[in-house]
């Protein structure tokens, strides 16, 4: 029987052949990019810690910091369970100074660090946020995701959130302690769900809250096969949530499995041209709610992988991007992301 790491890294081998047959051209390979959402961990069956990071960040575009967000990597095993969360921003922390020190070129990855803290637990969360700040000075802020669908064909998040979460009484005491801080929130959940969102930033105009993924439009299970009807409830619940100008969003995390484009099943990765002629409408009707300077690309790695590799999806983004002005493109690549995490 073939050892766990070995089989990762078969894995992991197989995913890259994959993601070799389809090379582009670096477009713009000078434009500063900040990507700000992607993932590490080193679990059984799958790895993305610095080396590989590197790799994709490195492959021609002009990738000069990071933003981690929260996967439930590398918890601490041991003490009270609430803040053994910790651990993760612990962990981060260690590999940004690894990147600090130089030694894997000059990005400033893991630049802003979004953890997890249960906001559930309403005002004693507040001592789990000083601990992660205590932790790191790159700490920003928490993302409690609250994907939730009543269809058993839809996974809900792994923070295995109730319906309805946002709107809980002690969620939103938990809530109120990011405000006291400074502290962001990133918002993970299922397109239905958007106006539970517009209501949580309607409570707490103060709080800037960071929108992931579009607000994740489904294309699985109920939604399956249903895409128009989708796009048109979505659109509506962006451009009202856009309202709310304590809502910023993030562009990018569009071709998970969960969004039923499925490039993950076919034979060969998309490529950038197929990217954009499946998403584009995504984007330009964001960015038209949000406008630029509220907005920003992201690479949601290594979770996008299984669709493509991220030299053709930051290709895609400059795709979409063409015909905006100088000033419009550095808030999408670049100073919208640094901004809102308080980078550099």
């Amino acid at each position: 029987m073939e050892e766990p790491s070995a089989a990762r890294d078969s894995a992991y081998r197989k995913q890259q052949d994959w993601l070799a047959l389809v090379d582009e051209t670096v477009l713009e390979p000078s434009l500063p990019i900040c990507d700000p959402h992607h993932h590490l961990w080193d679990n059984p069956t799958s790895r993305y810690l610095i080396d590989e990071l590197i790799a994709d960040t490195g492959s021609g575009h002009n990738v000069v910091s990071t933003v981690f967000v929260e996967c439930m990597a590398m918890y601490r095993a041991k003490g009270p369970e609430e803040f053994r969360c910790v651990g993760e921003t612990e962990f981060v922390n260690g590999v940004a100074a690894m990147a600090a020190s130089g030694r894997y070129g000059a990005i400033d990855a893991c630049a802003g660090i979004v953890s997890l803290a249960d906001l559930t637990l309403g005002s004693r969360v507040g001592a789990v946020l000083d601990a992660h700040m205590a932790a790191s000075r790159r700490f920003r802020g928490i993302r409690h995701a609250a994907g939730w669908d009543a269809s058993d064909q839809v996974r809900n998040s792994h923070t295995n959130p109730t319906k309805g979460m946002l709107a809980e009484a002690k969620f939103r005491e938990g809530f109120a302690e990011l405000g006291k801080r400074g502290l962001t929130f990133d918002a993970w959940l299922y397109h239905p769900q958007i106006p539970e969102l517009t209501s949580l930033a309607s409570a707490f105009p103060n709080t800037t809250i960071i929108l992931d993924h579009f607000g994740g439009p489904l294309g699985i299970g109920p939604y399956e096969g249903k895409r128009p009807g989708v796009l048109q409830y979505w659109k509506g619940a962006i451009a009202e949530l856009a309202k709310r100008p304590n809502v910023v969003a993030k562009i990018g995390g569009l071709v998970m499995p969960i969004n039923g484009f499925n490039f993950h099943k076919e034979p060969r990765p998309a490529t950038s041209d197929q990217l954009v002629a499946a998403t584009r409408d995504y984007y330009l009707h964001t960015i038209d709610c949000f406008s630029p300077a509220r907005c920003m690309f992201e690479s949601n790695f290594p979770v996008d992988k299984q669709s493509c590799s991220y030299k053709v999806l930051w290709n895609s983004f400059k795709k979409i991007a063409n015909g905006f002005s100088a000033a419009d493109k550095g808030a999408l690549f670049h100073d919208t992301a640094t901004r809102v995490y308080r980078i550099g």
